[in-house]
């Protein structure tokens, strides 16, 4: 096993993570996946939305085998569940899927606390006893998320958390995804450009944010997975 973290993490840990953070600033994806992978593997998992699968397709290469969590929230798009089978099967992946408890029957998708029980809860079960988790998360996502670091302590989840791809922008990603010929989730040309569950994800009018689409109206931004 992996030199683990724990919910405290001790100060030698947090001052590697500070090194590490600036010394990756500027590296490629595959360099700080790689970088993770030996320091954290087995107990490194990588959580995907499957919006998009350049992260899949990053960490794949460095870990064939690396284990990948979907959140399955019970309210997803016919076309989300569709294109995970698919990626899923394009890969080989360790797929895990997640599913919120008998809880969640109380708190219909949109209503108040419904990420929590669909998305946060599941996704520290999962994660629990790991060492650390890639995520896709890019500063260019959300305000909330324009100073992400690289490499920090995700105290949320009591783990190392990973955004190899902070730096990158949405023409980076169309950019990869073209060069190496990925799969484009359906909805993406339907005019979904930031894809949740169904019950609170509206298509967006050209030149509109592409989070905007996200629980339109109630000015919510996060779910709690990333704030």
């Amino acid at each position: 096993m992996a030199d683990t973290s724990t919910v405290v993490p001790s100060e030698s840990l947090l001052s590697e993570l500070d090194e590490a953070n600036r010394s990756l600033e500027t590296a490629p994806p595959g360099t700080i996946i790689a970088w993770a992978h030996e320091r954290f593997a087995p107990d490194l998992v990588l959580a995907c939305s499957f919006q998009d699968i350049v992260l899949v397709d990053l960490a794949v290469a460095v870990d064939p085998g690396i284990e990948v969590i979907f959140l399955d929230t019970g309210a997803h798009f016919p076309e989300t569940l569709e294109f995970v089978d698919r990626v899923s099967a394009r890969y080989g992946l360790n797929l895990t899927v997640t599913h919120p408890g008998p809880e969640a029957a109380a708190v219909p998708c949109g209503t108040d606390g419904c990420c929590q029980v669909r998305k946060v809860a599941p996704l520290r079960r999962a994660v629990a006893g790991r060492a650390a988790w890639l995520t896709a998360l890019k500063r260019v996502d959300a305000p909330t998320r324009a100073a992400a670091p690289i490499v920090s302590y995700d105290e949320a989840f009591g783990l190392v958390k990973i955004n190899p791809m902070a730096t990158w922008t949405d023409d980076d990603i169309d950019s990869y995804v073209t060069d190496h010929d990925l799969p484009v989730h359906p909805l993406i040309e339907k005019g979904y450009l930031s894809i949740g569950c169904a019950p609170t994800t509206r298509p967006v009018a050209p030149g509109e944010d592409p989070r905007a689409g996200r629980w339109s109206g109630t000015g919510k931004v996060e779910c709690g997975l990333h704030g």
